[in-house]
């Protein structure tokens, strides 16, 4: 599974991980989670994120 990083803040979103302190449960691909989840750092939408 890809890792996807945040342009603005450099958060790296790992499927591995996911982001248990806002609901997406680890083995959560990128695209799996809901379109009106933000960076959980900065705030930056997930559209913005990039592959990396």
């Amino acid at each position: 599974m890809s890792k996807y990083v945040c342009p603005t803040c450099g958060y790296v979103y790992d499927p591995e991980v996911g982001d248990p302190d806002n609901g997406i449960a680890p083995g959560t691909k990128f695209e799996d989670i809901p379109d009106d989840w933000v960076c959980p750092v900065c705030g930056v939408p997930k559209s913005e994120f990039t592959e990396g």
